[in-house]
């Protein structure tokens, strides 16, 4: 929680424009101070965390990364998918670093739970889609950002053709039949309803509330045209 609260802390300042010198001397503290609460290196008390929010006008869950809303609400579908239009709070880095936080902590509890089921392959595959997605997203801006793609052992034809997709349907199909054999075998599966998510999983269960959230409605758009 103090990585991403000294991360955000530092993302906030510098959107705001002022010199860490100025933070400092509004939030009524010493640079050298401020410094160590942006690096992490020292955690700060409750006083402060609420005169940094007034200080940054948004909420401590936000500070504290337990949610993408300035207001400490959780984030509507829309306004998710509408992130980064001109004029929304969550602009640049700033909403680079919160996306990757709700990625991060989805993706979390997505694991956790495949941890208590204990079973290797479902794991494997999971790691292996979400692996590959991040792989071809990241070949994509390797190749506009005008990188020699020599450094990849998969050549940019073969990757423009959706090696990368093949690879994730399989890995999903062998993540489905991982669970059904699971399931087959009666195992005793986690339990996913909302409060027993919320009690073990607390923040970060948020997080995968909102990643469901907005592609459920971005899938249910597709579906509907």
């Amino acid at each position: 929680m103090a990585s991403e609260f000294s991360r955000t802390l530092s993302l906030l300042r510098k959107e705001r424009g002022v010199s860490q010198r100025t933070a400092a001397g509004d939030l009524g503290i010493s640079q050298a101070l401020l410094s160590h609460y942006e690096n992490g290196i020292r955690e700060p008390g409750l006083s402060f965390v609420v005169k940094a929010c007034d200080y940054y006008h948004v909420s401590a869950d936000f500070i504290l990364g337990r949610t993408l809303s300035r207001e400490g609400s959780m984030l509507t579908s829309e306004e998710i998918l509408n992130a980064a239009e001109p004029g929304n709070v969550l602009q640049g880095s700033v909403m680079a670093t919160l996306q990757s936080k709700l990625l991060g902590g989805a993706i979390g509890v997505l694991f956790g739970l495949l941890g208590k089921l204990g079973d290797k392959v479902a794991i494997n595959a999971a790691a292996a889609y979400l692996g590959s997605g991040v792989y071809q997203l990241y070949r994509h801006l390797y190749r506009e950002a005008g990188a020699n793609e020599d450094y990849f052992a998969l050549n940019a034809g073969d990757c423009t053709m959706g090696m990368a997709e093949v690879d994730m349907k399989l890995e999903e199909t062998r993540f489905v039949h991982a669970l059904q054999q699971q399931t087959a075998q009666k195992a005793d599966f986690p339990d996913l309803a909302p409060e027993a998510l919320a009690a073990a999983y607390p923040g970060r269960n948020q997080s995968l509330t909102q990643v469901l959230s907005s592609a459920d409605a971005r899938l249910n758009g597709l579906s509907q045209q």
